[in-house]
């Protein structure tokens, strides 16, 4: 019994598919469990981390410029309203007149910036 050409060509590409999903499969398999937090749902870790790898590959992922961080925070203080654009600049620097305290995470939604600034009591005017 001999095989046709076209049969002979459809148990080549059977034989091709196996050995593709076989070896996707393995790929999958190798590839090391991406480091999630106990606080990010799994599946969403290892989708996060299935696209992240997918957008290496293709050379889009990149690591941010050194100063990009504080540039986007400055730019960000450019859209408050004038009277309080000085001290959005004063706790992304975290300087100014009063204490800066930073607190939060990405993780957990946000880093929040906190400035105290003393004011003086106007004086004590008397009375009649």
């Amino acid at each position: 019994m001999t095989f046709s050409t076209r049969a002979w060509r459809q148990s080549a590409l059977r034989g091709g598919l196996a050995i593709a999903l076989a070896a996707s499969a393995w790929t999958a398999w190798a590839q090391p469990a991406p480091a999630c937090d106990s606080r990010q749902d799994p599946a969403a870790c290892r989708r996060e981390a299935g696209a992240a790898r997918e957008e290496a590959r293709r050379g889009g992922l990149t690591t941010p410029a050194e100063g990009n961080a504080g540039a986007n925070a400055m730019a960000r203080c450019q859209l408050q309203p004038a009277a309080d654009r000085a001290d959005c600049e004063a706790r992304v620097r975290g300087s100014g007149a009063g204490t800066t305290t930073t607190e939060g995470s990405v993780m957990g939604g946000g880093i929040i910036r906190e400035t105290v600034t003393p004011i003086p009591a106007a004086p004590a005017t008397p009375r009649p």
